[in-house]
């Protein structure tokens, strides 16, 4: 940043200590000319501040008038008529609506009107996201059109556009949402998701494939993010919020030089405590969902020369703990199956409740506890435990200007770790970790760009992209002294304990001892896994200006993708049990003894597996030979062998899956023409490809092939009523190919491992043949009315399954022979029909220099299934949720205080919803923020 731009967006001078020294015909010069002061930072205020400074201006110019005809005597008639003149000219300025400035984005790493460019971009401003307390990601998509965050943890949540990609989930694979924080690509749906984004200059979302311009390429779009910068004006900003729930957050933003013209700096940093809505009764102090972060970043902006300038930014998210997982109310199983079949209720939780083992239990049953949850107000678990997620990330953003063009050179480093330890859902001693996830991620990415001058026939960008991205996982399960009890078919547990007659101590013990303690590292599609993506790619892109009103870009992307994948499934701990594991599995040693269905040796057992069996006989029945046990006490044996490797699951040594490697287009061809001054019309067609997928399944390698999306856009971008309304709409048609997402596939591990003839299949991640997206789009505001600024958008959108012959069944159609059902034709999970959002601000200067300021934010979602397998029980209906925010504070924002509400009509709609099962809406929440300068 050179000395002229710094003098250009500086303070204007006090009026208190400059006017009372000018003539009335300077002061109206002035005047003016702070009026254009005014409209040069439309960029960086909303249309209402503008009306609000309009109208303090006029204030500010008549006191000024005031105390120089008191200072002068009655003024000439010359200069008294040119004081009128100005304050007519303010007085209109402020009275009549004020034209919306030209909105500008840099979704294509240049500062263009959001009117010119050839996309369906929306736009929310830093300064509305902050007024109403948006900072995490699911806040910010309600805020833009057609974009929706689908909900889960901190690590299983994803963005979808248009209706597609709520599915992407796994490791291994890449976003089908971009999201991309000052330059930088996140390519991991958890770094996203987990945490707060404060201090923001903009929101851009950008829909359909991207690359030919970005770093990282994407499939469905972007969400462009880009925080507020150093500054040579110095500024301290902080903000502390008090509300329902214990709920305290702090925020301080401060900067300015370090070295006049040399070196600037900005400080952000963040710290928020709060309750959760649900309590866990087993731990009155855990809450579901609490807040839990603390957040810092530092820049450093250096502008040596006029030509050169560097931006620094180093952020770190110390590991903190939220309690996210199992937000989970339980509903009775239904008794039978869509076609009036029973259901098995072996698998519910009423049978095992129900044992003498836990019924004897008087202070918790399945009716009163288990159920319901006191209408959705808490659960009772005795081992879920706060997801555990921190980072750290750098970049380095240089920029060098030579003449007409400009090099960029990008640089990123982020790190994620995550760890979940879950409960299955009881007081009871059943799992200690029902199916816990812990990794650790690291990416790097290296971009280097070079723009033309924008205009003459042609202007242009290009670049090259290195990218890579390293994620060692570990996927746990672990089992507890209730575990063999709860897990138990009705058969075994009778053998055990329910029958045993004069053998239940013996059976007790082996009930116990079958998997307490017992803990494994890995599941049947994901165990110990390093996971390695690297990508490199050259793009480019053109705006081909043929004619004033005709320009036509054009843009291609090159991408070299790389995946591998290595992993294992193993025992980790053998816990009490570990005499009654198999011999193998799977090719897995795990060092048991040989025994049939009835709990007989067989003639393959070495004389150490003879001595274990001979142990086990001794510990559990007090005899010293396992041959002199009873049939019924083999049984026991047999029974607590058979839960044992049930529970197991697949087990696999180190296997390394076939490797992704291709080289995969993107481009984009879209003619812009301007039909007017106020009109302008565009045609898209984008093309882009997801990377395939490296995995295993149950330990076999099955490779994933990338996903292909062409997309068609055509669109009208108006500025009408006198460029009070800017109203934007498009229609579009998405059509993708292999679509990345879970499927049922065929299961060569248990075919291989049963032999018993039978062909097994398995839901893992693969590809649909054909999705489809089509519809309308509306995105716009308004200005027409004094002192009120509205922003609106809305989406009729129709995702659908074109062609998806082999996807899971839902749990209600378990009674189906056949593995799998065709949901060729079905709209996909998570799609909704119609999308709205709707915010409206009202500012007025009142008290002299005060602004009373109020606001508010409606987001509409129409009714969608929410179950991955369009389970009949996953529909939820329509919902609305609707903030609000009202305040007063001074004008130059000194101090301010505001009431903020989160979903004030307390909409209840489930976020998720099973046939036995659901996860309440997060409730009203009321709080008061206190804001200003230091």
């Amino acid at each position: 940043m050179n000395k002229k731009t710094r003098q250009t967006n500086a303070a204007p001078p006090s009026a208190s200590s400059h006017f009372f020294r000018l003539k009335p015909l300077v002061l109206v010069v002035t005047a003016a000319a702070m009026l254009g002061s005014v409209q040069a930072q439309a960029q960086e205020k909303s249309t209402t501040e503008l009306q609000t400074e309009v109208q303090r201006l006029r204030q500010a110019l008549e006191s000024a008038e005031r105390a120089l005809q008191q200072k002068q005597g009655n003024a000439a008639p010359a200069d008294a008529a040119a004081s009128a003149g100005a304050n007519a000219a303010a007085s209109k300025a402020s009275d009549e609506p004020v034209a919306l400035g030209d909105v500008v984005i840099r979704s294509r790493n240049r500062l263009e009107k959001v009117q010119d460019v050839p996309l369906s971009v929306s736009v929310v401003s830093g300064s509305e996201l902050e007024r109403e307390g948006a900072t995490d990601i699911k806040e910010l998509t309600k805020r833009a059109a057609n974009i929706s965050w689908n909900f889960g943890n901190q690590r299983t949540s994803s963005l979808s556009i248009r209706g597609i990609g709520k599915q992407g989930q796994t490791e291994a694979m890449d976003p089908s949402v971009g999201v991309i924080v000052d330059g930088v690509p996140l390519a991991y749906n958890a770094l996203t998701s987990s945490y707060n984004f404060a201090d923001l200059n903009t929101l851009e979302v950008t829909r359909g494939p991207q690359g030919t311009l970005l770093g990282k390429n994407t499939s469905l779009g972007v969400v462009n993010i880009t925080t507020k910068r150093p500054s040579f004006t110095p500024s301290s900003d902080y903000s502390i919020t008090l509300g329902q729930k214990d709920t305290v957050i702090g925020k301080l933003a401060v900067g300015g030089p370090v070295v006049d013209d040399l070196l600037a700096w900005r400080g952000t940093f963040v710290a928020e405590r709060a309750k959760g809505d649900l309590t866990n009764l087993y731990n009155t102090d855990q809450t579901y969902t609490n807040r839990d972060r603390i957040s810092g970043r530092v820049q450093f902006l250096l502008t040596p020369t006029p030509d050169f300038d560097a931006r620094i930014s180093l952020e770190a998210t110390p590991r903190t703990g939220e309690t996210t997982n199992n937000r989970t109310i339980y509903t009775p199983t239904p008794l039978t199956y869509a076609n009036g079949s029973a259901n098995n209720l072996n698998t519910d939780a009423s049978t095992r409740l129900a044992r003498s083992w836990f019924s004897n239990r008087s202070d918790y049953s399945y009716t009163n506890n288990y159920l319901y949850g006191g209408g959705g107000s808490y659960v009772n678990m005795n081992s879920q435990q706060p997801l555990i997620t921190g980072g750290h990330a750098a970049s380095a953003e240089l920029n060098w200007r030579v003449g007409d063009y400009t090099l960029t050179s990008v640089s990123g480093y982020r790190d994620y770790y995550f760890n979940a330890v879950n409960d299955e859902g009881t007081p009871f001693n059943i799992q200690t970790n029902s199916g816990g996830y812990k990794n650790t991620y690291r990416q790097y990415s290296q971009e280097l760009r070079l723009s033309s001058k924008a205009g003459g026939l042609v202007d242009y960008q290009a670049g090259l992209f290195l990218f890579g991205s390293n994620t060692d996982a570990n996927y746990q399960k672990g089992w507890g002294s209730d575990g063999g009890a709860w897990l138990a078919s009705a058969s075994q547990y009778n053998t055990l304990y329910g029958n045993a007659g004069t053998n239940i101590g013996s059976g007790a013990a082996l009930l116990k001892n079958s998997l307490d303690g017992l803990t494994t590292s890995g599941s049947s599609t994901a165990g110990l896994q390093d996971i390695r993506n690297r990508s490199a790619a050259i793009f480019g892109q053109a705006n081909w200006h043929l004619s004033d009103p005709l320009t036509i870009t054009t843009g291609l992307r090159l991408t070299v993708e790389h995946r591998t994948n290595s992993g294992s499934s193993v025992v980790t701990n053998n816990g009490y049990g570990g005499a009654l594991n198999p011999v193998s599995v799977n090719g897995v040693q795990l060092g048991g003894f040989a025994s049939d269905t009835s709990g007989n040796l067989t003639g393959a057992n070495s004389a150490t597996q003879l001595a274990l069996a001979n142990s086990v006989a001794k510990q559990y029945f007090g005899v010293s030979s396992y041959n002199s046990l009873s049939s019924a006490q083999k049984a026991q044996v047999a029974a607590a062998k058979a839960i044992r490797l049930a529970q197991l699951g697949v087990l696999y040594n180190d296997t390394q899956a076939e490797s992704f490697n291709k080289i995969q287009p993107n481009f984009v061809i879209a003619p812009t023409y301007k039909l007017n001054d106020n009109q302008t019309a565009y045609f898209s067609v984008q093309y882009g490809e997801k990377a395939g997928i490296s995995q295993l399944t149950n330990g076999i390698s099955q490779l994933v092939k990338p996903e292909r999306n062409t997309s068609f856009e055509v669109g009208l971008k108006s500025a009408l009523l006198d460029k009070t309304l800017i109203l934007n709409t498009d229609v579009f048609l998405t059509k993708i190919r292999d679509y990345q997402q879970s499927v049922q596939v065929y299961d060569a591990y248990t075919t291989s491992l049963k032999a018993d003839g039978i062909t097994y299949y398995t839901g893992s991640t693969g590809n649909v043949p054909k999705v489809e997206s089509s519809g309308l789009e509306v995105d716009g505001a308004y200005s027409g009315f004094r002192n009120i600024q509205i922003r609106f958008a809305g989406a009729y959108t129709r995702a659908v399954y074109k062609d998806f012959p082999n996807a899971a069944k839902p749990v209600e159609l378990g009674y189906l022979s056949d593995p799998y059902v065709d949901l060729s034709g079905q709209l996909l999970p998570g799609a909704a029909r119609f999308t709205f959002n709707i915010g409206a601000e009202y500012r007025r200067q009142v008290l002299g220099d005060k602004v009373f300021h109020a606001s508010f934010n409606t987001n509409y979602v129409s009714r969608n299934n929410t179950s991955t397998t369009l389970s009949s029980y996953g529909w939820v209906p329509d919902s609305s949720t609707t903030d609000l925010s009202i305040g007063l504070g001074r004008f130059d924002k000194t101090y301010d205080l505001s009431l903020l509400v989160k979903n004030a009509f307390n909409d209840k709609t489930y976020q998720t919803v099973t046939w036995n099962s659901y996860n309440p809406a997060v409730p009203r929440w009321i709080g008061l923020v206190f804001s200003g300068k230091l």
